[in-house]
């Protein structure tokens, strides 16, 4: 009998998260900041898609036609609910990856997907896909890729080694798999407790034991467990991807371009004096200690120059997306540690954006020129903008007429969610057809959206709305950790929070066209 999960873990579903770096739009700021061209998206495709939220957000709240597959049916079962309900379109598979790559059906792209996965498949499934990439990717097209790397994971190798190994052979017959992971994990940390010689030579590992002791059981079965599990240099993910006629773009993840952030300045001038680009990348990774990559690979990479560079900087359009502002935190966290930002650089950029409204960049510019704050030039607009995109305090903004077609799918997607929140809080992202992308917004504040909906506009009718579903569940509200006891005492939290949505949330959910 054929085992169809291919040596994935499949006992246990994926979790509901959600990966911003899957959404095409943010393509274009990476790019620009490299100098690169970045392409017209019309068509995108996601491998191994998870419960398929990222995928259908994406597809919701864009124009682009979105394929995808996942090997799980109950995985693709969710996900394909969820297209159905938001409209999109969305074509969801849960075909194995040599099925669902030799489709006959499947359109070129302009856009290829994949979290996490190249960490995870067996080296067949590796150059299936890299294979389908070959083919189907169109010249100009994008390859987005995250994976467990080294050096920053190489003392997990053996460590998750061990896990896995203890797993199999050391466990009862018949437990399931959170018994095993468990077990698995006790006996790592009864092993470590010893202070073996491993652990003195890698003197982290023992609290990157504690940090995943910590993690949803769930996520660890699909991080850890698999038959097959790497952390892969840049240089073999490079060699892998030749066949492909990939070239390496750039780090997808907005502070890997600030070097400040993560680069002492004998680090930087050591890197500059590296002549090839790829080597490059690998020296760096040694610097910070590298632990997960989140890069772009192109098809055909289109240079721009200095003049079409900074032209289409400035016809990007953002929006602030924190409110209140007082709440914007001038810190933000690179490999060098929690830096500050300096109040007389980011304060007028803030002011110039005003209160979420979409702004191009060269508005933000010509408004610091005429308020005499011209000396904040068009760099340090375009780095604050990567920054604050980074932090999740702004955001891309689509064309108007995207945001018009996309209203549609997205409030039905959101009305399902909205369903989900009333019995759970699995789903923690609304889709917005501003940003083409989704908006980490948590169960209560979905639930004060679904009552405003209902007619309930005062702290009190929300508050009470939220209650009532909780209470008829045997739910209660936890704060600071703890269950709050009486009904009283659950009300008034409620209430609480729901001035606080009204107050300080509703105004950018509005902006976000989420409300």
């Amino acid at each position: 009998m054929s085992d169809w999960t291919d040596g994935y873990v499949a006992e246990i579903d994926y979790t509901f998260g959600y990966y911003s770096e899957l959404n095409p739009l943010r393509v274009a700021v990476p790019f620009l900041n490299t100098g690169l061209a970045p392409p017209a998206i019309a068509t995108a495709c996601e491998l191994g898609f998870g419960q398929g939220l990222s995928v259908n957000v994406h597809a919701a709240a864009s124009n682009v036609r979105w394929y995808g597959t996942d090997f799980n049916p109950g995985h693709a079962a969710f996900a394909q609910s969820l297209a159905a309900a938001s409209g999109s379109g969305a074509r969801l598979f849960d075909q194995s990856f040599a099925e669902f790559c030799t489709r006959s059906d499947l359109p070129d792209f302009d856009y290829v997907g994949l979290h996490g996965v190249l960490s995870w498949v067996s080296p067949e499934n590796q150059q299936i896909i890299v294979d389908f990439v070959r083919r189907k990717l169109k010249i100009g097209g994008v390859f987005y890729i995250s994976y467990n790397c080294q050096p920053g994971h190489a003392a997990m190798v053996p460590l998750r080694h061990l896990l896995t190994e203890h797993a199999e052979m050391m466990a009862a017959p018949g437990r399931g798999i959170v018994a095993r992971i468990d077990a698995a994990l006790e006996f790592a940390e009864q092993l470590l407790a010893l202070n073996p010689s491993f652990a003195i030579a890698n003197p982290t590992i023992t609290d990157r034991l504690k940090g995943i002791k910590g993690h949803d059981r769930h996520y660890l079965a699909h991080e850890y467990f698999n038959r097959d599990w790497r952390a892969i240099l840049f240089a073999d993910m490079a060699e892998s991807l030749a066949p492909a006629k990939l070239t390496y773009a750039c780090s997808a993840h907005y502070l890997d371009h600030i070097e400040a952030l993560n680069l002492t300045a004998d680090q930087h001038r050591l890197l500059t004096e590296v002549p090839d680009p790829m080597f490059r990348q690998s020296v760096r990774d040694f610097i910070v200690n590298q632990q997960f990559r989140r890069d772009y690979w192109i098809k055909g990479r289109r240079r721009l120059s200095l003049l079409e560079q900074t032209e289409a900087i400035r016809r990007l359009r953002v929006m602030v997306i924190t409110s209140p502002r007082s709440t914007l935190a001038f810190t933000v966290q690179g490999a060098l540690g929690q830096r500050d930002l300096l109040p007389s650089v980011y304060n007028p950029i803030l002011d110039a954006l005003g209160e979420h409204e979409a702004k191009t960049i060269g508005e933000i510019e010509q408004a610091l020129n005429k308020s005499g704050a011209g000396i904040v030039g068009l760099g340090a607009i375009f780095e604050a903008v990567m920054m604050l995109a980074a932090k999740g305090d702004l955001a891309l903004v689509q064309d108007d007429e995207v945001q018009a077609n996309a209203r549609v799918c997205t409030d039905k997607l959101n009305r399902r969610i909205f369903d989900k929140a009333r019995s759970g809080g699995e789903l923690t992202v609304l889709a917005s057809p501003v940003t083409g992308g989704g908006i980490s917004i948590p169960r209560f504040f979905q639930l004060f959206l679904l009552a405003r909906n209902q007619g309930r506009e005062t702290p009190e009718e929300m508050a009470r709305f939220g209650w009532d579903l909780l209470a008829a569940q045997g739910q209660w509200v936890l704060k600071e950790g703890k269950k709050l006891e009486t009904p009283e005492e659950n009300l008034a939290e409620l209430t609480l929070q729901a001035r606080e949505f009204i107050d300080q949330r509703l105004p950018v959910f509005r902006a976000l066209q989420i409300a």
